[in-house]
């Protein structure tokens, strides 16, 4: 069992917990939605996704992006994934990203999709 994200008291009143897959979907969260520079002891943690959102738009834009956001995943996540693909899209106000990934521990196939406003 792992730490939940985002943190926050369980049922019991302790730190709640989560399955591994789960912890790994969370860190998959936590790359993607952070920005390069917010974390002060890591300023390179993230992947930049939120300022390309506000970028120009076009397909060489979107396959930068979607490239730079699978680097970022495979640096700080590729001793427990693989990544397999990226989606950026982009609806409205809502950023959409779909990560399908393996898990290194047992090569099971996932897929993790997660959305922002932006």
């Amino acid at each position: 069992m792992q730490i939940d994200f985002p943190f926050r008291p369980g049922s019991r009143g302790r730190t709640a917990l989560t399955t591994e897959e789960e912890h790994v979907r969370d860190l998959i969260e936590q790359v993607l939605f952070t920005s390069p520079g917010e974390r002060v002891n890591r300023p390179s943690f993230g992947s930049g996704l939120l300022q390309a959102a506000f970028g120009p738009a076009g397909d060489v834009i979107a396959t930068a992006v979607q490239y730079s956001v699978q680097g970022a995943l495979q640096q700080w996540l590729g001793d427990r994934v693989q990544v397999e693909s990226v989606d950026v899209e982009t609806f409205d106000s809502t950023l959409a990203v779909t990560v399908r990934y393996r898990l290194l521990r047992d090569g099971q196939l996932q897929t993790a999709r997660l959305s922002r406003e932006v």
